[in-house]
Order: C-alpha cells, then structure tokens, then sequence
C-alpha cells in the first residue's frame, strides 16, 4: 500500500489558481442568466432612469424646485406645471425631480454603511468563533432588537433639540448614521453564515497550515467567497433604506426642508392630502417604482447567482 502524502504548499496553490476561475465563472454565468430575466431588465431600466434624475436633474427639468408662488398655492396638474404646485406655489414635478438625489444618497451612503460594517463583523466572527462570535453575536441581538421607528426617534432626537436649525449636510449624516446603526445586524448574519461555510474549505486550511495570518485570509481567501449574498442583500436594503429616509422625514426628525426629497415633499403635504392629493401622489408614487425597482433587482440577482433558484 502507498501512502498519499499531502503536500500543503500544492494545495494552497491549487485553491488559490481556483478560486479566481470559479469566481468569474459564477459572476459571468450570473450575467447571461441575468440577460435573459425581464425582472432585471425592467428594475434596470427604472434604476438607470432614477440615477440620471438624481445625477443630472438639469436633464428633466429647467424649474427651481425651491421658488414658489403662493398666489398658485396647491394649484392642480397643467401644461405649465405637470404635476401641479404645492401649498407653497412650487412646481411638484420639479421638486420631485430634484427630490432623488437626496433619497438616492442617504440610501445609498447608508447602505455602505450598514454593508461594511456588518460584513466586517460577520467575516471575524466566521473567521474566528468561539468567543468573539459569542460576544458579537450578543451585541448583534441588541441591535437587532430596537424597533426601526422608535431607535430612530431616540438617536435623532438626541442630536437634535426641539426647534434647532440643523444644516443640511449634517442632518443627511446623522440619518444616514441612524439607519446604518439599526440596520446592520442583518448584514453581519449574512455575512457570518457565508464566512462559516468558507472557513471550512481545503483553500483556507491550506492557507492557515501555510502559517498566512488571520488578515490575509480573511480577505484574500474568504472575503470573495462571501460576497454574492451581501450584494444580493445590499441591492434590496439600499431601497429599503431608502424608504427609511422617507419613514423618518415623514415624522419629522428625518431630512427637513430646505432638502428636497421625496420623504420632505410627503411630510410637508401629510395635513393637506384632501385638498391637493397631486402633491403626495407623485412623490409617493416615485418612492413606491424607486424602492420596487432595487427588490426586484435584488431578487433578479439572488436567483441568478444561487444556483438552487435557477
């Protein structure tokens, strides 16, 4: 009988040779699946249109968004303002225009956020388990459990008292940091479930037989490994956080006016929905296509990627 002799060196050089090709293969293989899903097509299409409003308003409309004319006050749809004016005399569609930038950044912004930081949580305690899963993991559950509305109300309102003036670019640093602190447990599981199967692997024994220390990987080995769900995962919470900014702004401790967003133009109409339902129809109906959009796109990319969803 012949003895097999393993040789580690070989091994890791195998698993690192191989991880790039399947890599690619998953992610291109995705793609043509991708191609083919009128789900991603549609949802790709209306993302595309949302981030040209967001990103270059001028294409849409010549209007300022702030100017208004309350001689016009809650005036109704017209060839010269599409979607009617507000109750104070401004143009709704170019409000709701320049309204996607800033939805846009906070859920953008805080889904990077909420990303970074819970896939870094969730790849040590993969990586590491024992205690520092336990610890973390309890940490997690606190998070975890504090009711969106009400942590939102308690963090917001102790940053801000009653009345202050805060300036625009801090008040969206502060949602953003709100959301980001009451969301990303659920990043952290996912990525801490992925980061356990990954740890497993022959690749990552090799490495760590090797003597290749914790960071590299962490990083080098498990990280691409672990990304498919958390893509999956932020593509469907940046429209779920974007309707968090909205939920905010509309109880009044989100974005305020002067920033226009989405959230702003429904909270400023809440107490005059009957007599000029045109300014909250349209913003709402934006919110509603923008945040539907990114689901269905999330979920184009989850049944592409996982193999069990084809």
């Amino acid at each position: 009988m012949t003895d097999t002799i393993t040789d580690p060196q070989a091994e890791a050089e195998i698993g690192s040779a191989a991880e790039p090709a399947a890599e690619a293969g998953l992610w291109s293989d995705a793609w043509k699946q991708l191609r083919r899903r009128p789900l991603f097509l549609i949802s790709g299409t209306v993302i595309v249109i949302v981030l040209l409003m967001a990103l270059f308003p001028s294409l849409f409309t010549h209007v300022d968004p702030v100017t208004g004319n309350l001689d016009q006050s809650g005036a109704d749809p017209s060839s010269d303002a599409w979607f009617g004016r507000d109750l104070y005399g401004r143009d709704v569609y170019s409000r709701t225009i320049h309204g996607a930038g800033p939805s846009l950044a906070v859920g953008l912004l805080a889904t990077i956020g909420t990303v970074l930081v819970g896939s870094l949580a969730g790849l040590v305690m993969g990586y590491a388990r024992g205690l520092t899963d336990a610890v973390l993991s309890r940490i997690a559950e606190i998070f975890a459990g504090l009711p969106f509305v009400l942590g939102g109300i308690v963090i917001l309102t102790t940053f801000n008292k009653p009345g202050e003036i805060v300036p625009a670019g801090r008040l969206i640093a502060q949602v953003v940091l709100t959301i980001v602190v009451l969301t990303w447990p659920l990043a952290m599981r996912i990525m801490r479930a992925a980061a356990l199967t990954a740890a497993q692997q022959d690749y990552v024994k090799a490495a760590r037989a090797l003597g290749a220390g914790p960071l590299r990987i962490m990083f080098r080995h498990m990280l691409p490994n672990c990304l498919a769900p958390v893509l999956v995962y932020g593509t469907i919470q940046l429209g779920v956080n974007i309707g968090a900014e909205a939920t905010l702004s509309y109880l009044g401790i989100g974005l305020k006016d002067p920033v226009v967003s989405w959230g702003v133009m429904i909270a400023e109409v809440q107490s005059r929905i009957i007599q000029m339902p045109h300014a909250l129809f349209f913003p709402a109906t934006f919110l509603v296509v923008t945040v539907l959009a990114f689901v269905m796109m999330g979920d184009a990319l989850r049944d592409a990627i996982d193999p069990r969803g084809r």
